[in-house]
């Protein structure tokens, strides 16, 4: 018997066809092979009045790759429906069971967490049906975003400078505006410190008569230092052993943060590289994913993994260091679907496939494996220590810590601002009185909130529950591309044309682009996978919302006026403005539609050398697809032209034009090579 393997990505192919043998055909979708199409009313592909009906098309490019599948179906005596262990992929299993025409009895759908051998052929021993209600929730998402999206964007284009609005990115885009805002209000209050400095230590001070203190002014902190001395009492010196705990194992998001600011990644990046690492990476003599799947926001880790880490802490690094598992805290929109990310195997050190990866491959692979192996440690034991040193009823605290046991520290340091600081062992001193060499006051000012850093967004982001750590990635490069934001410092600041498009849906839609709505939006998504609600139910009462809101914003909302570029129309004589259009900014009659000049601009060529046929100039152009040539600009009365650049210098053999290309200078009609 043949069996028909379909995944999505080409590159999981290979390494999983070696796991399976010859009776196994394995196959790539490609991704999505369908879509919704772009016909109907608003060119939504939502057939709104028939119970929200979605209208799939086949996505351009992929009729060819439907049409192989079909046939590998067909000379198949069962196919296996791989695709990825989300709600994502399982819709893509769908569309392929739809668009293939397979029959119940003649498929199966199947899911792994990791792409290794074992977990593949486990997989084949527990397959199931195709999860329609999983399917739901994710296409109620897309018809959700496709309606926000093209219905939202087209009113931005009409009415002010933006592009584009959606049902997650603008919640998103709103947080930076407002954070933008709080910064602009703030007002900074002066605040002065005391610290007295001692030949081992600094001590800064806290209280006074044991109660908070707070010095507003430099003439309040004058007042303080004129009373007091240059010797302090030692009051108490407390000391606890305490516990550093372990973080737990990454999920999406998590990692998406600590590797933006732990190995300056930003999450487009992070995404793609971990894609790698789950796919496969080619070694010596076999190709094995190195991770688990990344799209989770599950901490749990299998028992295997559990047991063999276990097993791996205590060999390597003694019984004492082998952790517990601890239990996390039951969160809201969680999909316990599968693991967090770990690495596929604990015995697959990043120093033993360092060979084999790329530089960002090795630093993400080397922070996903010490997270998973650190979780499964011991926690750290700490002396902490603190004193307090009283100088005329003004109390200063001193503090310091000391790493009795390194315990999950030993493989996660480089990951951890941990710092030892050690103190003098101020309990056994006979002398019950310090002498301090300086005692100095500083100036501050309160700071107003930080603007968002990628990390933090994405944090603040998920604990609000919004949206998909697995779509973060594409809103913040959305927010942007799209040139709502700027980034500055490595942190985002709104642009003009993000905050009139914020402000414009605050005005009409608040009731809809907010944070509750959008995380309750969530809570609806994950209602409708558990088989609690009715897909297209959710679909109507929010279009029953959404569509009388805009329907106002269309008549109501005052559109933005055209940017005047100081010249006159030659035609009608009223002012020229710029207009978008679908290709782009132009300059055009402020006077449209009674007028219809537009301004056609004139293209500055950059010039090369001499034309050798004629009195005209090469200049660089660019063909209808894109690729650059140089041509004369007298065509088409010249037609002369060369793919490589002319370097204005005539062959010594022919007399023809040399140019050049990154090889060498050659000549552009015979063999000479300069």
């Amino acid at each position: 018997m043949t069996k028909l393997v379909i995944v999505e990505s080409p590159a999981k192919t290979k390494t999983i066809s070696k796991y399976l043998g010859n009776d196994y055909k394995v196959v790539s979708s490609k991704g999505h092979i369908r879509d919704l199409a772009t016909t109907g009313k608003y060119g939504l592909g939502v057939d709104i009045e028939n119970d929200f009906k979605p209208n799939y098309i086949t996505i351009k490019g992929k009729k060819k790759v439907i049409d192989e599948l079909k046939r590998d179906a067909k000379s198949s005596d069962f196919v296996y429906l791989a695709t990825d262990p989300d709600r994502e992929g399982e819709a893509i299993s769908w569309h392929l069971y739809d668009a293939l025409g397979l029959k119940d009895k003649d498929y199966d759908r199947i899911v792994f967490n990791e792409i290794t051998k074992n977990a593949v052929t486990e997989a084949l021993k527990h397959p199931r049906k195709i999860d329609q209600d999983l399917v739901n929730s994710q296409e109620t998402r897309r018809i959700l975003d496709r309606i926000i999206g093209f219905r939202l964007s087209k009113l931005m284009q009409y009415k002010t400078s933006g592009t584009s609005a959606g049902r997650v990115q603008s919640v998103a885009l709103k947080l930076i505006v407002d954070r933008e805002r709080e910064i602009q209000a703030f007002i900074k209050q002066e605040y002065w410190t005391i610290k007295a400095n001692f030949l081992e230590f600094d001590a800064n001070l806290e209280t006074y008569n044991h109660k908070k203190i707070e010095i507003k002014n430099e003439l309040e902190a004058n007042e303080i230092l004129d009373k007091l001395s240059n010797t302090f009492k030692i009051e108490s010196v407390d000391k606890k052993l305490k516990e550093k705990a372990t973080k737990f194992p990454f999920i999406t998001s998590t990692l998406q943060q600590e590797a933006s600011s732990r190995i300056n990644m930003n999450a487009k990046k992070t995404m793609s590289v971990a894609q790698k690492l789950y796919e496969g990476i080619e070694f010596a003599d076999e190709t094995v994913g190195l991770i688990t799947y990344m799209r989770t926001d599950s901490t749990r880790l299998s028992a295997d993994f559990i047991n063999e880490t276990k097993n791996y802490i205590k060999t390597k690094y003694g019984e004492e260091y082998v952790g517990i598992v601890k239990k996390g805290k039951k969160t809201e929109n969680v999909q316990d679907a599968h693991e967090a990310i770990r690495p596929t195997s604990i015995n697959r050190t990043p120093e033993s496939v360092r060979p084999y990866l790329s530089d960002d491959e090795f630093k993400l692979y080397r922070l996903i494996y010490y997270r998973a192996l650190a979780y499964l440690m011991a926690p750290a034991k700490v002396e902490a220590t603190s004193v307090i040193l009283d100088n005329n009823n003004y109390q200063f605290k001193a503090t310091g810590q000391v790493i009795k046991f390194d315990g999950y520290l030993k493989v996660y340091s480089d990951y951890e601002d941990t710092k030892e600081n050690t103190l003098p062992p101020l309990d056994t001193y006979k002398s019950n009185v310090l002498v301090s060499n300086d005692i100095e006051k500083k100036q501050h000012f309160t700071e107003p909130p930080a603007r968002y850093t990628e990390a933090k967004l994405v944090k603040a982001l998920e604990e609000l529950g919004i949206g998909r750590p697995s779509t973060y990635a594409t809103i913040m490069s959305n927010i942007r591309d799209r040139g709502y934001t700027k980034i500055e410092d490595k942190k985002f600041v709104p642009t003009e044309i993000g905050i009139e498009v914020t402000d414009k849906l605050q005005e009409f839609f608040s009731s809809i682009i907010n944070v509750e709505y959008t995380a309750n939006m969530e809570k609806d998504l994950d209602e409708i996978a558990d088989g609690k609600i009715v897909w297209n139910k959710t679909l109507d009462d929010f279009y029953k919302k959404f569509e009388p809101l805009l329907d106002d914003a269309f008549k109501n909302m005052e559109k933005q006026a055209p940017e005047e570029t100081g010249e006159i129309c030659p035609e009608c004589g009223n002012p020229l403005v710029i207009r978008k259009g679908k290709y782009g900014k132009f300059t055009a009659c402020s006077n449209y539609p009674e007028c219809k000049y537009i301004k056609q601009e004139k293209k500055e060529l950059m010039e090369i050398c001499d034309c050798p046929n004629c009195d005209g100039k090469i200049v660089e152009k660019k063909s209808k697809r894109g690729k650059i040539f140089y041509g004369c600009n007298n065509y088409p009365k010249c037609k002369t032209a060369y793919w490589d650049k002319p370097i204005g210098e005539k062959c010594p053999n022919c007399g023809e034009m040399l140019v050049e290309n990154k090889k060498d200078i050659k000549c552009s009609s015979c063999d000479y090579v300069k």
